[in-house]
């Protein structure tokens, strides 16, 4: 195998000019770095990248973390930051916590060793804020407050409640059915005994963000006196049980005129609408939250709020690049305007 010392040696330079030349580091006059290139074609050397990311104490990697990737938020999510990443030279490692059942700790612990150069957290996490400061290496949060210190990016949901609470009471809408994730999962939240979650401490730190459209939501619809609902459904990885609660909505509720949830969820209500012999819009209104390509392949084009991706994941990459350069950090972390598509109810 031919190694920095055959290129030195064909070269006629030190192998420190050797590998000056092959890490892009220190000075090289330009006939000297020719002289090593030419000497690598002749030899067909091709550089370690191991050792090479080793004097740069990089790795080109970053690893991006999600629930999962059969949910299509995440998969859109996920392929706009490896597109972003990409773009900047740098590798993606996906990992789907529900889907391998492993959880975050072997990435985080391949990021201590510094096995990945940095972290993009997008799964809901339980771990305390102290557990990710002490990390100590670079780490951005996705729709989640991780500690101080830490980069955030996510999506303006009280920009999005707002937009959903003036569409359904220009709309006229008397009861209001909001189907999302189990409440437990707002763990620095409070719930009351109808279920309602409120907001108890670190207003602005919620370690799950998305909920701020539910509560924004539920207290303008409120103020209108509509009548609204928070209703359980599965984890984000569990699509049955967007089904079932959307099965079970219907039957507990028979005067409910509108609903609010996720694409999937938002999908899975169509369905269930249409199974008991109602229209969308006329009988029931639905709105999706995401945007994603799904919210066109529920049976009809649906009424959503819609996340932007490509600024997303634009935005979590050039904060990733800043903890990766060591460039100071806005604690204030990066919220992005989010857009309400109304379907075209002239083609139902």
């Amino acid at each position: 195998m031919v190694g920095m010392r055959d290129v030195a040696k064909k070269a006629g330079v030190s192998l420190s000019t050797v590998s000056l030349v092959v890490n892009g580091a220190g000075c090289v006059s330009d006939d000297m770095r020719e002289r090593v290139a030419e000497a690598m074609r002749a030899l067909n050397y091709v550089p370690n990248e191991l050792a090479r990311n080793l004097y740069h104490d990089r790795t080109n990697t970053v690893g991006v973390i999600v629930p999962t990737i059969r949910h299509p938020f995440f998969a859109t999510l996920a392929a706009g930051l490896q597109r972003e990443l990409s773009e900047r030279g740098l590798r993606t490692m996906l990992c789907s916590t529900a889907d391998s059942g492993t959880g975050e700790a072997e990435y985080v612990d391949m990021l201590r060793r510094h096995m990945m150069d940095g972290i993009v957290m997008a799964a809901h996490t339980e771990h305390a804020p102290d557990y990710w400061t002490s990390i100590g290496r670079p780490i951005v949060g996705f729709d989640c407050y991780l500690g101080e210190g830490i980069p955030s990016v996510g999506s303006d949901h009280e920009q999005g409640g707002r937009l959903i609470a003036d569409l359904l009471i220009h709309n006229g809408s008397r009861h209001v059915a909001m189907v999302g994730g189990p409440c437990r999962q707002f763990h620095d939240l409070a719930q009351t005994p109808t279920g309602e979650v409120r907001q108890t401490e670190s207003p602005g730190n919620t370690t799950f963000p998305t909920v701020r459209y539910y509560l924004t939501l539920e207290r303008e619809l409120q103020r209108a006196g509509i009548r609204c609902e928070y209703i359980e459904a599965g984890e984000v990885a569990d699509f049955q049980g967007c089904a079932t609660a959307m099965r079970e909505l219907f039957d507990r509720f028979t005067d409910v005129d509108a609903v609010v949830s996720s694409d999937i969820g938002a999908a899975c209500c169509v369905q269930e609408v249409f199974r008991r012999g109602m229209r969308v819009p006329q009988d029931v209104q639905v709105v999706a939250y995401d945007g994603t390509y799904l919210t066109d392949m529920a049976g009809l084009r649906l009424t959503a709020v819609c996340q932007d991706f490509d600024a997303l994941a634009g935005t979590a990459v050039a904060r990733m690049m800043d903890a990766i350069e060591g460039r100071p950090v806005d604690s204030a972390g990066d919220v992005i305007p989010v857009s309400l598509r109304e379907a075209d109810t002239t083609r139902r």
